[in-house]
């Protein structure tokens, strides 16, 4: 596996990698109204592709193929974090998280911050993240539920629960 920022020419594989692994999500936590109105089909390339100019994602490529990408906006914001569906399973978004989390040393950020779904909120929780909220957003007229979490990094550069962070 390779992890490299984002270029202009894997717009169109990132978009496709989005919509697929929004619609591969297991029923029960999210119906397909509901991801469709996260992920709609026909996938809108021309506003990804100005989408990925702007946040400038990392990419995790194996065997020349974005199996998933991730976004650190530079107040600490991670946007989005996604896994190929051919691809979970194999640490993409663990070696992914771990590229973003040096680069978040790297510039120096105290904060890290992310709106995850119910799927990605094991993930973070995982990796320190406290949930702040529940938060139950409104796409293309559909409800979807996600968590606005938090973690911190120490003055050493070590993850450090938040203030609230339940003990459970």
């Amino acid at each position: 596996m390779e992890i490299q920022t984002y270029s202009a020419d894997k717009a169109r594989e990132v978009a496709e990698l989005f919509h697929q692994s929004v619609h591969a999500i297991d029923p029960s936590l999210y119906t397909s109204e509901q991801k469709e109105a996260w992920a709609p089909t026909p996938v809108d390339y021309e506003n990804w592709s100005e989408r990925l100019k702007a946040k400038k994602p990392f990419i995790a490529l194996i065997e020349n193929c974005v199996a998933g990408f991730i976004e650190l906006d530079a107040n600490g914001h991670i946007d989005c974090t996604y896994t190929h569906p051919n691809f979970q399973g194999r640490g993409v978004a663990s070696a992914l998280y771990e590229h973003l989390l040096a680069e978040a040393r790297a510039r120096n950020i105290k904060r890290l911050h992310v709106e995850a779904s119910l799927i990605a909120k094991p993930f973070f929780e995982h990796r320190g993240f406290s949930v702040v909220k529940k938060n139950e957003v409104q796409r293309n007229g559909v409800s979807l539920v996600n968590f606005s979490m938090e973690s911190y990094l120490s003055p050493n550069n070590q993850m450090q629960p938040t203030a609230n962070a339940s003990a459970d």
